[in-house]
């Protein structure tokens, strides 16, 4: 089993195209594909001449580099590194391209993303179908091998100490989603949309010239919270709500750790979604600002910019940055305030 399980689906399409079941003489040439690939189900829908064969060779890159990235089949550049007993291994250039932007992350929020969680996670049981709750004890040790500064990368030469084990997972679909869309660019693709386990990303707008719409789906209940309208942009979410488990006390475990306790983060938000032009940075900044919170969440989106958020609180409040102010509705009936943060 691959890794990529516990990135699930936070976010989905909330209407249909319109018109797409009428196709006329203006009607570009429309082509759907879906797949189960890195531990995911993953859906497109393309628009223009050649569109199906865009997508095959979109397909084809998927499973190229997911046989490079998986954690767990042997062979791949993750695998062999993890498994090297801390002797330096040459990978891909794709793979050192992706490790070294997950560690530019890692550093650059202080560690709240870091890509060597993998063995805390798996004592959780979120790698797996067996999900527990590990000792205080097996938390400490394992936490000992928890730490992003010390992956050694020097061009594509990459060692993973002894006793660590780097994952990609919170990263990689966005790259992976990055990727497709410049093939498909490449391939004459105007008009997009792609959905990779919930990592939706943009090409352009509808063939009417008006803007995607997305449901963000309302935590931990059925429904949408809201729809986000945008045209070429990526949209990724993280929540508690994506996988957990309760206790037989009824206490409740979601799969976004704090690195730096090895435990669920408690942020005190519910939901991060990160909204962008690079479905990288979204889908490394959805994980790593669940775990800062809005405070610090708020303060790094100051600082750094390049993105916009909808971060969804524990006291049921929307913070909502002013760069999509104008395209999140909330759904009729939803009690959340909603509060803009203005750059």
């Amino acid at each position: 089993m691959k890794l990529w399980k516990y990135k699930m689906a936070a976010i989905i399409l909330a209407v249909t195209l319109a018109g797409c079941g009428v196709q006329t003489a203006d009607t570009p040439q429309r082509a759907e594909r879906s797949l189960f690939a890195m531990n995911t189900y993953m859906t497109f829908t393309a628009y223009g001449e050649g569109a199906e064969t865009a997508l095959q060779k979109s397909e084809d890159l998927i499973r190229e580099v997911e046989s490079l990235w998986s954690v767990t089949e042997e062979g791949s550049d993750i695998y062999r590194a993890n498994h090297s007993g801390g002797q330096t291994v040459a990978v891909s250039e794709e793979t050192a391209d992706l490790i070294s932007f997950a560690l530019e992350i890692a550093q650059k929020t202080d560690g709240a993303l870091d890509p060597t969680i993998y063995p805390v996670l798996t004592a959780w049981g979120f790698t797996t179908d067996h999900k527990q709750v590990p000792s205080q004890e097996q938390i400490a040790e394992l936490q000992q091998n928890v730490g992003y500064e010390r992956i050694q990368l020097d061009g594509t030469n990459l060692t993973v100490p002894d006793g660590m084990q780097l994952d990609l997972g919170a990263v990689g679909k966005g790259y992976t989603a990055d990727l497709v869309v410049e093939q498909l660019k490449e391939d004459g693709i105007d008009s997009a949309l792609i959905s990779l386990g919930g990592n939706i990303q943009a090409i352009g707008s509808r063939p009417d010239g008006s803007d995607w719409q997305i449901g963000v789906r309302a935590p931990w209940e059925d429904g949408n919270l809201g729809v986000l309208e945008m045209s070429d942009m990526a949209v990724v979410t993280s929540g508690g709500y994506e996988n957990y488990f309760e206790d037989e006390d009824g206490n409740i475990y979601w799969h976004i750790l704090d690195p730096a306790t090895g435990y669920p983060a408690d942020s005190g938000l519910q939901a991060a979604v990160i909204v962008g032009k690079e479905g990288r940075l979204c889908d490394a900044l959805s994980t790593s600002l669940f775990v800062m919170g809005a405070e610090k969440a708020e303060e790094y989106w100051r600082e750094n910019g390049g993105f916009d958020m909808i971060l969804v609180t524990d006291e049921n409040e929307i913070l909502l940055t002013g760069g999509i102010a104008d395209q999140f509705t909330l759904n009729d009936g939803r009690t959340e305030t909603i509060r803009v943060l203005q750059a």
